[in-house]
This record gives C-alpha cells, sequence and structure tokens, in this order.
C-alpha cells in the first residue's frame, strides 16, 4: 500500500531524490527543500523545451492550464510489482543532488550518479545537480554528457530560480518520454502483468482469456500515462475503453483500476471545483471500485497476494476526499470498515500504512480518541520490530497520542493556554480544566499509554523520554502502582538520569508533591506601612503589608478581597512556607529545593530534604529580593531524580480540587496525614528599594516582666537600626488591651536620636503599672494559683503593645515629583511581656454607719474662710488629721460615718498596707507620689498569705462646704387643680455632685509594699464608687446648721468661725474647751455658735441642753445639777446665708464631773432644699437640727 494516498496520486509523477557521492546532511535537506517547492510544472511554462518530433498522442493537451505533478521521494525507493498496473508507483525520473566543495571529483560523481540510475529502470530522464561549483570544476567538459548539472553558489532565491528552469525542462524531457511510450504501445503490443496474473493457472481457457484481456490493459496503462503528462480527456477516454473492454472479459480487478483512473481524471479535468453532484459521482463510481475489487478476489491466491490493499487504499482515498465535519458521520464509517479489513492484511507494512491512514483522517475529523487508538496500534507494530528506529517511530508516533489520553508532556503542551492568564486568575481553579487535566476513568488506559511510552523511549535509548514517561506515571497513578512497581519507577527514573548530563532540566515533574502552604507571618521588624506624605501622622490609614485579608491594624478599611499585596525590601531575607507529600513506598530524597522566581530580581536559597514512605513535610524556603520591582513565584525548583524540574503550585491546587470533587484518584497530602489546608494565593508581590530596620529587646532580658497587681515599674527598651539607611523619623503609639497600664513614655529621648545611623542604639524608658486581673471573692481568689492566673494572662493576650511607626529619607532627595511613589515606612510591634500575678486584691467595699465614742481634741483644726459665692479659701496651714478623732470607749457614742474596704492576700508573700487620703484642694491630675497624702492606720497593716484585713477610711472631712439646691435635681408636677408643684430628688444628681462623688475617690489611695522593690496601688474606684452610690447625699452634703461650743472669756471675736463640715445628718465635728479650765461653783461664760451651711437666710428657734455621764438632763427638774444665766430655749434668730451666729449664756456647775453640752433648732419656714436634705415631703413638717455632743470635763474647787 502507498502511504498518504490519495485521488489525484494517480496524476503524480514519482521523482526519486539521491545524495551523491559526499553530501552533508543539513545541506543535502536545505537542498531537497528547495526542490520540494516545485512540484508542480505548468505545461505552458515548458513550451520552450518542448520539442515535438512527431504528432502528440494526446490530442487534447491543455497547455494553457494544464499541469504536471511530481511526487518528489526523498532516498528513493524500491521497484513495486504492481507497477504494469498502476504507472504512477513507477519512478520515471531520478535527480542526484551533489556538493562539488565535498565532491570535487565531477568524474567520480557522474559515474555514481549512473550506478545509482541504473537500479530504476523505470525511469525516464535522469539530472544530477552539482551545488557550489568551483572555478576548475566549471571548466571541465567531462560533465556536459553525463546529465550532470552545475549550479553556481549564489542566494537561496537565485538557486531556487535555477531549480525551476531545471525542474521545466525535466518535465519536457518526461512529457516528450510520455509520448513516445504511447505511441509504441499503441502501435505494438505490450505485455501488463501483476501478481495476480503471476499465480493463474496456465490452461488453454485461461491463455485465450488473457491475450483478450491484454488489449484493455494496454488501454488502461495508456490512460495512466495522459493523467501524467497532464491530459485528463484523453485519459478518460482511454479508460472508458479499458472499462468496456475489462468488463467484457471480465477482468474485474482492471476495471476497477480503470474506473479509479476515471474518477481521478474528472477531479483533474474540473481542479478547484467542488460541487454535491460531482462528489455524488466520485462517491457512486469509487463505491463501484472498491465492488470490483472485492469481486476480484480469488481465494487461491489469498496467502500469497491479495487485492484487498488496493481495496483499502480506495477506501481510504474515498474517505480522504469526504473528510470533513458535515461528512463525519460516512466517512467513520468508512474508516471503521478500512480497520476491519487491515487484519486480514497479509503484510504488516501494509497494516502498518492502512492505520496510519486511519489515524490522521480520525485526527482530521477531530476524533482525537479514536485518532489515538490507531495511533497506539502503529506504535505496537513498529514496537514488534527489534531495531532503534522502529522504537524511534514507536515513540514519536506515541507522543502523539499523549494529547488525546491527557497525559501529554508539559514541554509539547502549548504555551499560548497560559498566556492570556493574569496573575489574578491564578488562584482561581476552573472546572473545565481540571476535567481536562484528570480524568479517572481513563487510569488505566492511561498508564498503558506511559507504560509503552516509557518501554518505546528505553529501546529507542532517548533518557529524557524515558525520565518524563516515567514521571508522569508515578506522579498521576501512585495510589494504582504497588509499592514493587513505584520502587521499580523509582530506578529507573534514577537510570535514565545516570545517562543524561549533570543539570538536565524536564519539563515533566516527580515526586515530591508541593503546594503553598503560607506566607509567614512578617515579625515586627519587617512590617512595612505606606506613607501619606500628605499627613503629619503618615502612617494613618494604612495596614501593613501582608497575605492576610483581615488584620487588627486594618479595622474599618475596604478590604481588597481578590489580591493581596506584599512588599519586600532589597536586602532582606524573606521566606515562603511550602508542604511537600512523599505518597509512595519509598524514601524520597530531594536534593535541593528553592523557590522559583523568573524575574532577575531574587536570588533562592536552595535546602535538601529527606521524606519518609507516606510523608509529609512543612519547610520554609527563604530567599533575598535584589532588585525592585514585581516578583512572581508560580511554583518551586526541584532536583530530585538527578533530573531539575519546575513544580507549579497552580498544578497542585487543581489536583487537589480535582480529589475533592472525584475527578482524581486520591489526594496526596491527605493520603500522607497532612492537615486539610485552604488554598493559599499567591499575593502581588512588589520589591521596595533599602529601608531602615529596627530591633528591640528589652534591657535585662527578654522574658516576661512580672509584676503583681497595681506595681508600678519602670522598663527599659533597647532599639538599634539593624538596616543600611538611617532613620529619619519615628513615632510612638500605644495598641491593645490595658493601655493605661504604660504611665510614661520617654519620647523625647527617641526623638532626640533621630536621625539613628545604621547600627546606631538608643534605650527608651517608660513606667508600667500592673492592671488589675479582676473583682474575685475571698474565697475565689484564695484559691487560684500564681500559675495559673499567670498562663491566663499570656493566653489572652492582655498585655499592651507599643508601636513604633519610623520611615528613612524619601526616594528623592527634595519633594517628590507628582506621581512619584514615597519610599515606604514601618511599624514595629513590641508587645510588652507582662505577666500580671494576683497580688493584694480587693474583695469589697461597704459603707458604714458607726457607733463610735469620741473624745474631743484639746485644740480647735485651723478653720477655712468662706468666700461671698460659698467657695473655700485655704489660709495656707497644714491640717493634722491624725488629730482628728481619737477613740475612747468610755465615753458617749454617736453615729459616725466610714468606709471599709476588705482586703486578701492570696499570694505566697507577706503585704503592707496603708491607706491614704490626699487633703489638697488643687484640682490637679492625680499623682503617683506620696507626697500631700495623709496615711491613716499607723502602724501599717501587715497581710499575711491566705488572709485578710479591713481599713476603715473616714468620710467626714469629705463634706461638701455648702449645701446648694443646684446640687439636687429639680422636677415640677402638676397638682390635682392644675397648678404645678416642685420637688427635688435624691436619685437624681447633677453633674457638679459626679464630679465632687470622682474627686472624693481619686483622693483615697490604697497602696502596699513587699519586699525591698514591691510596691503599689490597688484599683479601687470602681467598688468605692458603688459603696458611695446609695448614701451619697449622707456623705458629701452637708447639715443644714452646725454648732458649736466655746469658752466666751478665751474667744478673740474676729477668729470666731465654725469649719466647714462635708456630713449630712446629726452628727458634726466635736471640739473640746480645752485650753481652760472649769471648775465647778464658778461662773463659766460660754457661746454657741450656729452656723448657716446654705445661700439662704435661715429663720431657727434655738435651744441648749446640758447631760450628765448617765443622759440625764442636769439643767431642768428639781435634782438639777448646773445652774444657767441667760436664755437657753426658744431663741429666735435669723442667720445669714454662709454665716454664724453667737449666743451667749453662763452656767454655774454645783459638782463635778463629765457632761455634755448639746445645741439643737427647729427650722421655721424651711424652702425646698431643706426640706429634700431632709427627706421630708409635707410642707408643714419642721425641720430640726441637732449639733453633736460637746464634752465638758469639771474639775472640782481645792
Amino acid at each position: 500500500m502507498e502511504p498518504d494516498a490519495s485521488i489525484e496520486t494517480s496524476s503524480m509523477i514519482r521523482v526519486a531524490v539521491l545524495p551523491i557521492a559526499t553530501v552533508p546532511p543539513l545541506l543535502f535537506r536545505d537542498y531537497a527543500s528547495m526542490l520540494l517547492c516545485h512540484n508542480t510544472v505548468s505545461l505552458s511554462s515548458i513550451s520552450s523545451f518542448y520539442t515535438e518530433h512527431q504528432k502528440s498522442p494526446f490530442q487534447y493537451q491543455p497547455w494553457d492550464s494544464g499541469s504536471l505533478r511530481f511526487k518528489f521521494i526523498i532516498g528513493g525507493s524500491p521497484p513495486s510489482p504492481w507497477e504494469d498496473f498502476q504507472s504512477n508507483r513507477k519512478i520515471l525520473a531520478v535527480i542526484g543532488i551533489c556538493h562539488c566543495p565535498s565532491s570535487p571529483d565531477l568524474a567520480s560523481v557522474a559515474s555514481e550518479f549512473a550506478a545509482a540510475s541504473k537500479s530504476y529502470s523505470s525511469a525516464l530522464v535522469q539530472r544530477c545537480f552539482a551545488f557550489s561549483p568551483g572555478d576548475l570544476q566549471l571548466e571541465e567538459e567531462s560533465y556536459k554528457k553525463c546529465n550532470l548539472v552545475l549550479l553556481p553558489p549564489a542566494d537561496r532565491q537565485t538557486q531556487e530560480l535555477h531549480l525551476q528552469t531545471m525542474m521545466q525542462d525535466i518535465a519536457a524531457s518526461l512529457l516528450m518520454e510520455f509520448e513516445k511510450w504511447v505511441l509504441q504501445a499503441e502501435s505494438g503490443g505490450t505485455i501488463l502483468k501483476t501478481p495476480l496474473d503471476s499465480q493463474a493457472s496456465l490452461s488453454s481457457e485461461e491463455v485465450i482469456k488473457a491475450k483478450k484481456r491484454r488489449l484493455g490493459r494496454a488501454q488502461k496503462t495508456i490512460g495512466d500515462y495522459c493523467l501524467l503528462a497532464g491530459s485528463p480527456v484523453d485519459a478518460n477516454a482511454h479508460y472508458s475503453t479499458a472499462m468496456e473492454l475489462a468488463r467484457l472479459t471480465g477482468d474485474f480487478f482492471w476495471f476497477a483500476g480503470a474506473m479509479e483512473g476515471s474518477v481521478c481524471a474528472l477531479l483533474i479535468d474540473r481542479v478547484g471545483q467542488k460541487d454535491p453532484v460531482l462528489e455524488e459521482e466520485v462517491k457512486y463510481r469509487y463505491n463501484s471500485v472498491i465492488l470490483h475489487y472485492r469481486k476480484s478476489f480469488i481465494q487461491d491466491n489469498a496467502q500469497r497476494v491479495s487485492p484487498l490493499s488496493f481495496e483499502l487504499e480506495a477506501t481510504l482515498k474515498l474517505a480522504r476526499f469526504l473528510c470533513r465535519q458535515e461528512l463525519a458521520k460516512e466517512v467513520s464509517e468508512l474508516l471503521t470498515a478500512a480497520a476491519d479489513g487491515a487484519k486480514s492484511l497479509i503484510d504488516a507494512s501494509d497494516r502498518l500504512v492502512v492505520y496510519v491512514e486511519i489515524a490522521r483522517l480520525f485526527g482530521a475529523l477531530r476524533y482525537h480518541r479514536k485518532a489515538a487508538f490507531f495511533s497506539r496500534q502503529v506504535a505496537q507494530l513498529y514496537l514488534q520490530q527489534d531495531n532503534k528506529i522502529a522504537a524511534i517511530s514507536a515513540l514519536q508516533v506515541l507522543a502523539m497520542t499523549t494529547k488525546a489520553y491527557r497525559v501529554q508532556s508539559r514541554a509539547s503542551s502549548d504555551p499560548s493556554q497560559d498566556a492570556g492568564q493574569t496573575h489574578v486568575d491564578e488562584g482561581k481553579v476552573h472546572h473545565h480544566s481540571i476535567v481536562s487535566l484528570f480524568e479517572s476513568q481513563w487510569s488505566t488506559l492511561q498508564m498503558v499509554v506511559l507504560r509503552e511510552i516509557l518501554l518505546a523511549a528505553i529501546r529507542a535509548g532517548d533518557p529524557l523520554a524515558a525520565w518524563s514517561a516515567a514521571a508522569r506515571l508515578i506522579r498521576s497513578y501512585y495510589p494504582l502502582i504497588t509499592p514493587a512497581g513505584q520502587n521499580g519507577l523509582a530506578v529507573a527514573l534514577a537510570n535514565s538520569a545516570d545517562r543524561l548530563p549533570f543539570g538536565t532540566r524536564c519539563g515533566d515533574p516527580a515526586l515530591p508533591f508541593i503546594r503553598l502552604h503560607s506566607f509567614p507571618l512578617q515579625t515586627s521588624p519587617t512590617d512595612i506601612v505606606k506613607r501619606n506624605l500628605a499627613r503629619e501622622d503618615w502612617w494613618v490609614g494604612s495596614a501593613p503589608s501582608g497575605p492576610f485579608i483581615y488584620t487588627p491594624f486594618s479595622k474599618g478599611e475596604q478590604n481588597n478581597t481578590n489580591k493581596q499585596e506584599l512588599i519586600w525590601v532589597v536586602g532582606e531575607q524573606v521566606q515562603v512556607r511550602v508542604e511537600l507529600a512523599n505518597p509512595c513506598g519509598f524514601e524520597l530524597v530531594v536534593d535541593s529545593i528553592y523557590l522559583s522566581v523568573h524575574s532577575a530580581n531574587f536570588d533562592s536559597f536552595p535546602i535538601s530534604v529527606n521524606l519518609p514512605p507516606n510523608s509529609s513535610k512543612v519547610i520554609t524556603l527563604s530567599g533575598i529580593p535584589t532588585k525592585e520591582g514585581p516578583i512572581a513565584i508560580p511554583g518551586c525548583i526541584v532536583h530530585c531524580f538527578g533530573i531539575i524540574t519546575e513544580h507549579f503550585f497552580k498544578d497542585v491546587e487543581n489536583l487537589l480540587a480535582g480529589a475533592t470533587q472525584g475527578l482524581v484518584l486520591s489526594d496526596p497530602f491527605r493520603s500522607c496525614g497532612a492537615a486539610k489546608l485552604k488554598n493559599v494565593s499567591i499575593p502581588n508581590i512588589s520589591v521596595v528599594p533599602p529601608l531602615p530596620l529596627l530591633v528591640s529587646h528589652i534591657v535585662g532580658g527578654d522574658g516576661s516582666v512580672i509584676l503583681y497587681e497595681g506595681e508600678i515599674r519602670d522598663v527599659w527598651i533597647s532599639l538599634a537600626n539593624a538596616g543600611t539607611v538611617p532613620v529619619e523619623e519615628a513615632h510612638i503609639s500605644l495598641s491593645g488591651k490595658n493601655q493605661d497600664s504604660i504611665v510614661s513614655v520617654a519620647h523625647e529621648i527617641l526623638k532626640s536620636a533621630i536621625p539613628l545611623k545604621p547600627g546606631a542604639e538608643v534605650t527608651i524608658p517608660l513606667t508600667v503599672k500592673a492592671w488589675q486581673l479582676g473583682m474575685l471573692g475571698a474565697d475565689g481568689a484564695a484559691s487560684n494559683t500564681v500559675l495559673g492566673t499567670a498562663g491566663k494572662q499570656v493566653r489572652d493576650g492582655s498585655c499592651p503593645i507599643l508601636l513604633i511607626h519610623y520611615a528613612g529619607p524619601l526616594v528623592d532627595s527634595g519633594v517628590p515629583a507628582t506621581g512619584s511613589v514615597p519610599s515606604p515606612g514601618r511599624r514595629h510591634v513590641i508587645p510588652l511581656s507582662i505577666c500580671v500575678l494576683p497580688g493584694l486584691s480587693f474583695v469589697k467595699a461597704r459603707l458604714l454607719s458607726m457607733e463610735i465614742p469620741t473624745h474631743v481634741g484639746e485644740t480647735y483644726p485651723m478653720p477655712t474662710k468662706m468666700n461671698g459665692d460659698g467657695s473655700e479659701e485655704d489660709d495656707g496651714s497644714e491640717r493634722e488629721t491624725d488629730k482628728f478623732m481619737k477613740i475612747d470607749p468610755y465615753r458617749g457614742s454617736w453615729g459616725l460615718r466610714f468606709l471599709e474596704l476588705e482586703l486578701c492576700n492570696p499570694t505566697d508573700v507577706v503585704f503592707e498596707t496603708s491607706v491614704s487620703v490626699d487633703l489638697t484642694k488643687s484640682d490637679e491630675k492625680e499623682s503617683l507620689s506620696y507626697s500631700n497624702c495623709t496615711d491613716f492606720g499607723n502602724p501599717k497593716t501587715r497581710i499575711d498569705r491566705d488572709y485578710t484585713a479591713r481599713v476603715l477610711i473616714p468620710l467626714e472631712h469629705f463634706k461638701l462646704p455648702v449645701l446648694d439646691g443646684s446640687f439636687l435635681v429639680k422636677h415640677t408636677q402638676t397638682s390635682g387643680v392644675g397648678g404645678k408643684s416642685s420637688s427635688f430628688s435624691e436619685k437624681n444628681i447633677k453633674p457638679e455632685l459626679n464630679a465632687s462623688i470622682r474627686n472624693l475617690i481619686s483622693r483615697i489611695k490604697v497602696r502596699w509594699h513587699s519586699g525591698r522593690n514591691s510596691s503599689g496601688e490597688l484599683n479601687i474606684k470602681d467598688a468605692i464608687q458603688a459603696a458611695l452610690q446609695t448614701s451619697v447625699m449622707d456623705v458629701l452634703l452637708p447639715d443644714p446648721l452646725t454648732f458649736g461650743f466655746r469658752l466666751a472669756r478665751n474667744i478673740v471675736r474676729n477668729d470666731v468661725k465654725l469649719i466647714s463640715h462635708e456630713k449630712s445628718g446629726v452628727i458634726v465635728n466635736s471640739h473640746g474647751l480645752g485650753g481652760s479650765s472649769i471648775t465647778a461653783h464658778e461662773m463659766t461664760p460660754m457661746e454657741v455658735l450656729v452656723r448657716n451651711n446654705t445661700k439662704e437666710t435661715i429663720r431657727i428657734r434655738l435651744g441648749v441642753t446640758c447631760k450628765d455621764v448617765a443622759g440625764e438632763n442636769c439643767i431642768k427638774g428639781h435634782k438639777a445639777t448646773v445652774l444657767w444665766e441667760g436664755v437657753l430655749t426658744g431663741v429666735v434668730m435669723e442667720v445669714p446665708p454662709l454665716q454664724e451666729m453667737r449666743h451667749t449664756f453662763t452656767l454655774y456647775f454645783l459638782i463635778p464631773g463629765e457632761y455634755s453640752l448639746l445645741a439643737a433648732a427647729v427650722i421655721d419656714d424651711a424652702n425646698e432644699v431643706l426640706r429634700a436634705r431632709a427627706r421630708t415631703t409635707s410642707s408643714e413638717e419642721p425641720i430640726f437640727c441637732r449639733g453633736p455632743p460637746f464634752h465638758v470635763r469639771v474639775n472640782g474647787t481645792l
């Protein structure tokens, strides 16, 4: 059978092209390619070379439109036994190609060409083209009679022009030879035989039949030469005569040949035309041709020679003629019939040709799977031949099938498929790509194809192809391969690599599987922040760079969820984490692996890895950016099994997506026990110029700073510039929880160190105050261990964070031009690792109304002057609060208010506590120093481990100086008769009173000491606020009236004033009448002072009484022991606002002892403020005010 046969093949003149003498292969291929361009020579172009010696037998020769067609056989071909049957199978011309510089002896070239031409007895024309002859060779005369044509050196275009002229000469010579042959065949008989005839019986009947068939066969052969001469009309006439004669003699084989020639003549005559009528005619005639070839089958010759090959060849010619998508079904039926018939062919080469043609035609119809199937049949026929050339052919054929079976090598894939893919699409997984790459139902067939490629590559001696096939086989189908088979493939990979040079690259990766794990969270010194030069705080509105969609520093900003941006700095090492998987049963040794970066601005660092069988491992790959610009990391470069391959992350992402959808065999990472990992998209990475780099450490060690609750300590942080450019600006801020625990930061020290040059260092102090862990009960606080609470603090992340935003110089020395991007800055994060231990803990606070006996002091506290508006004015003297109150259990008692704080010590150390109250009147901020404070409770309270203690804080001196209606909110209510009434509510307090409460709380400090250096303060503000909330009016608001007694003979009139009090109710400060002794049986003049603490005049009725130690009235009754002079009851007086009034009287004590003086008053016509303070709602109920007992000691007479 003839390969690449078509209907028009019958009109082609075969020309053998042979290399003569020594011709370099590249030059021979180049000369042959120039010759192949002239496969068609028009008849009109050969008229100058054609000479008509006698009348031409081609009566209808189309000189204007006809042409001669050539089929060049490079290297020639052996003669065919079917040359008489089809004249186009003959080698009718021989062309030799010689390279004169390689073969200078033209005589030997001529003789060698003559010898080569003798093997082609059917050749009618011989020419030998000698290229690039020298001057001496051009002068020789011997070559002119030896069909040797010298083509002088020239450019390619000129040489092609010379060859065109030579081909026109050859075409004219062949045409004249065809005329001679036809004239001889018409005049004399010719004997034409085929292999079928040689096997026929020689009976007399057959001899007679053979004589009758001779004329018809001669007419068919003449028609063949007419076709070769380019005269289809003459050819069709002879074919018609031949068919008639063959039909009469029953010569079906030659009848089919003549009809096949007539179809060719029909198409040549209508060249360029293709209409349905012509197609139907061709189909009808070729179906008849196939039928007559089948009729010519002789059972006796079936074992030696059979016309089946011609039947199949005619079928393939018809299929090629009809081959297009519209007639795909009909063509497929013809090809299927040809495939079935090929099984009966005797010659394996004929089967090879049939399968090749079927595969080509199915491929032209885009039936790729069927084409691949028959291509594999071709490869198997090649593999049946035990030689290297056949193995190479099989390998080439199988390589063409890999695309149809989805096992193609990456090197053979079309790079244009990925050309349109942008970086944004790299992270997306497309369903159609998964289906096209992985089809699990083809697994067995795909494995077979790859094994055939591996076998063919080994036999062909192609180690790279063998390595590629083994790599694809073990990577894609490891779940279907036994451990022994996996080891065999590993050995094949190693053996193939041994035959290749070191450093050979292959486009197909083997093992391991590599996927992108993560971009490690950048360490705090490397966080990049874009600079906004329009703002002084240039870092505001810019989140640190990183591959994460959300960071706590970018809250509230609009995130770009499509693609993240990552900024790397020139000269600074970066890291990328990848995960490797070895799902096979042998240990995998990766000689080196590093990041694949195709741009020239990144240096990757290789590492080696060993992976045990069926295991996975996460490794960190690093590198250093070397220049500015974008960076893309599509995968990793791996040196494994002796070959360097590139592994793309996208391929593994598609593989894992296919495993999720059941489109692939297995997930290599899950089979190795790796955890499920979300797809990590590769961010847009850009490289910026060098930046400064701050590194920090805590002086004294980078461990946790262990503090007890409320402890205050100084921490020193050292900052050093480890970059290559100076720090031009730096700003410190706080973030995280418990920011108020950072009391102070030395900003000025950092600013004074700017610019911080490379290698320079600065130490910054900051004061830290430990926060409160929580409000716990005494039992709960004691049960918590130190380690448990400390661990909770670390786990909760409650420590504050110190943020330093810093930047180096701008890229441009001056102001950057419009559109230019300034170099970014950096954000240095310093987590202050503070471990807060439960120290002295606060349990609870409560307000107590206590009945405490009071002993009157000998001297008065220094008085406070009152301004006209009710504000206080200190006279510059200090108060001695330690003399304010002393406890005497043997005297009478009255109510006092104290704040009780209960403290607990759950630790293993001992604490000493002190309660201090700041009595200054300044509005300055709370200070941590102990100045201007008075300590209560001398000596200090010691609290041992697992014990509790209580401390008391008197609240008398916190009263407000004035009882004003502005501190009470006035509500207006509608009365029943349509009028309105006003009232005051204790529940509604104006901001002024709230400010007083906060001021009171801020003045109370509970400080502790433990050991040598540990000291701190308890946070009790919230607890005190809660304790005072219910009785705030009693604590802070003074009584409307306050009373005092003094000896009239010792009082300087200008200095007599009462002290303002801060507590509501009946209890006021009590002061002794010391300084002068009181003796019985003497007249003792006294004064009672009444102080008005409101801003309105109050009218009162005053009364004074005196009681003994038993509480009996000593003035009234028949047993009175005290006599008086003056008025003691019903004293009416009006007290001006914020002023005091005096009432003088004289007492005469009959019996020495202890006495108490009490003053009381009834307020007439009380206003709403007084009624609200007294908590009465009745307008008719009188308001009664009573002063505290005033202690008097009366001495006896000597």
